[in-house]
């Protein structure tokens, strides 16, 4: 089944009520032009719309067909074009772009909430749209000016579409390994040639042309991750005044068979020569790509809870239908010949864990959101340099913590259906297949832990640590719900983040032994703070809607009774050390 409605009620609620997203538009004079309430409850409505109506509907036929490869072209499942083309006149996959060159420009604040629809609704058709936006956010903030009026107006439309071109067979999360090269020309350009793999969207039949952001090594670049460049290779080369012109010297090898998100083609992109246009500076590709991917990371671990959000709807729905023995207090749907399974407490248990992740998750994403519009639109420079630090730190941990999340939530939704979830026909097994690409692409889960406590926590000697939890003990003072339980949280992650500080010095296999369960910790905390933030909402607002702030406060209790002591656990484990790890000769594996 793919019926999916998107939760606006929650929507609104984390972007108007939580966060008061209005005020802080109205603050920020880029935006304050562009959005206000009206407005964004306005989009919101549409891209309820078009994803629950338009896409959703195609996910399982998608599924099943997949894309096809023949004779290096792809062609996407039966009513992708026709959605595309709708899609595209929306100027959905403009949302978040430069008004200069055709985008909408509406915050991320907003954009976070509309990419988990497009996710929920269908991961495959998702993919192409994510990776358009991306691309553009690369050549806008690095390309020349000439290229930017040249490729984003189409981009932004959906008339072209991108891709990012980064890994080789044997090069993945070591890209200093690329061994793709770009030649100079004497007109400026340069030929491109190499093998790249695993390219989503590297080619499809949604769109006119495909712009590839290829990183490569220029023939004098020094070795490693300081020698690449990016470069801006289409599909098809492009006139002067716009048109397309001659097939540039790049093609789709074969396409990969793989265990999830079928009708999203992931390409083997073969350039022979190809004809390609440098992307900034010189040697500093990867800066100028990482521009991109902090954003797909950010929209990555938006699948993880459109995902969830997903399957919590069919698991709930399921679960107050499906009969089966009596209650524990006895018979509650006394007319049936058994109750309901949402009346079972195991049933709840994994209900409620899904809502409080898949909810904390919207709240945290769009905290997330809410610094990215800090960080690009502020006019004070403290403000922004903060908001800077603060993306640097949480990105990593909304996108493994909101994915790892995601497929205990989709697996869980899974097991509410008992043995009909592992029948393709109720749509739970595909969504468990889509969610778990998640944890692997744009940087796994492990790299990313990696890069949260190696690079973000102790490498700046835990300053951008610091000031996060400054910003939640200030709110924690005046917390009127939960705040011993929020104290106790922040007390524990600076504890075990100054002993990690202590003892990584002395052991060199501390960081990768303990990183994964140290961003379980942070995203157990920063979730703690989501909903300690909603709590208080929801007690000043409770008389006024009691069903829905009653929810709300029944799933903050659940989270911080049964799933913030999880954290105990994990330091725990922290402080164990490496030593187990390290016990066994690689022989005895």
């Amino acid at each position: 089944m793919t019926d999916y409605n998107a939760p606006l009620r929650d929507m609104r609620f984390v972007l108007h009520e939580v966060f008061d997203a209005p005020a802080l538009w109205a603050r920020l004079p880029a935006l304050a032009e562009r959005v206000d309430a009206d407005t964004a409850d306005a989009i919101l409505e549409e891209a309820a719309k078009i994803t629950g109506q338009l896409i959703a509907p195609l996910s399982r036929n998608g599924d099943e067909q997949g894309v096809r490869f023949d004779d290096g072209q792809v062609i996407t499942p039966d009513g992708f074009r026709q959605a595309w083309q709708t899609y595209r006149e929306g100027g959905w996959v403009g949302l978040g772009g430069n008004p200069e060159h055709g985008g909408m420009g509406m915050p991320k604040m907003l954009a976070v909430l509309f990419e988990e629809m497009l996710y929920a609704a269908d991961c495959s058709f998702s993919l192409y749209s994510a990776l358009s936006a991306g691309s553009c956010l690369a050549i806008d903030a690095h390309a020349s000016d000439d290229l930017k009026a040249i490729y984003l107006p189409p981009l932004y439309s959906g008339q072209w579409a991108g891709s990012m071109c980064l890994t080789e067979p044997h090069a993945g999360t070591d890209l200093g390994l690329i061994r793709t090269r770009a030649e100079p020309q004497a007109d400026s350009t340069y030929q491109v040639s190499g093998s790249k793999i695993f390219i989503t969207g590297g080619e499809q039949d949604l769109t006119e042309n495909i712009i590839h952001l290829v990183l490569a090594r220029l023939p004098d670049a020094p070795a490693g991750p300081k020698g690449i460049s990016l470069l801006l290779v289409p599909k098809f080369l492009v006139n002067p005044d716009g048109s397309l012109g001659a097939r540039n010297a790049v093609q789709c090898g074969s396409i990969e068979h793989k265990m999830g998100i079928k009708a999203s083609a992931t390409c083997v992109m073969n350039f022979d020569g190809a004809t390609g246009y440098l992307v900034g500076e010189p040697n500093k590709g990867l800066a100028a790509m990482f521009t991109m991917m902090n954003y797909e990371r950010l929209s990555i671990g938006l699948q993880g809870i459109g995902c969830a959000e997903a399957s919590y709807q069919s698991a709930a729905r399921y679960a107050k239908d499906r009969l089966q023995s009596r209650a524990a207090t006895g018979p509650q749907a006394k007319d049936k010949i058994a109750d309901p399974i949402i009346h079972h407490g195991d049933v709840r248990r994994m209900l409620l864990t899904m809502r409080a992740l898949t909810e904390g998750g919207r709240a945290f994403a769009t905290y997330v959101g809410q610094q990215l519009d800090l960080a690009r639109y502020a006019e004070d420079a403290g403000e922004r340099e903060q908001a800077v630090r603060l993306v640097a730190l949480l990105t990593p941990v909304a996108k493994a913590f909101f994915t790892d999340n995601g497929l205990e939530s989709c697996v869980l939704g899974q097991q509410v259906f008992g043995g009909h979830g592992y029948i393709r026909e109720w749509g739970q097994e595909q969504r468990v297949r889509d969610v778990r690409i998640a944890q692997i692409y744009e940087g796994t889960n492990g790299i990313q832990a990696l890069d949260l406590l190696g690079r973000k926590v102790l490498a700046d000697d835990g300053q951008a640590l610091a000031g996060f939890l400054a910003e939640v003990r200030t709110f924690c003072a005046d917390a009127p719900a939960h705040r011993e339980a929020l104290q106790d949280a922040l007390d524990r992650l600076e504890h075990t983040s100054h002993w990690l500080r202590e003892q990584a010095s002395n052991d060199a296999n501390l960081v990768s032994a303990t990183a994964v369960e140290y961003l379980h910790l942070f995203g157990l905390t920063a979730y703690a703070y989501m909903w300690a933030r909603m709590a208080a909402v929801s007690l000043r607002n409770l008389e006024q809607d009691p069903t829905f702030h009653g929810a709300k406060l029944s799933c903050a209790q659940f989270f911080f009774q049964r799933l913030l002591p999880r954290s105990l656990a994990l330091e725990v484990s922290i402080m164990a050390g490496s030593g187990s790890l390290y016990g066994m000769t690689p022989e005895q594996f």
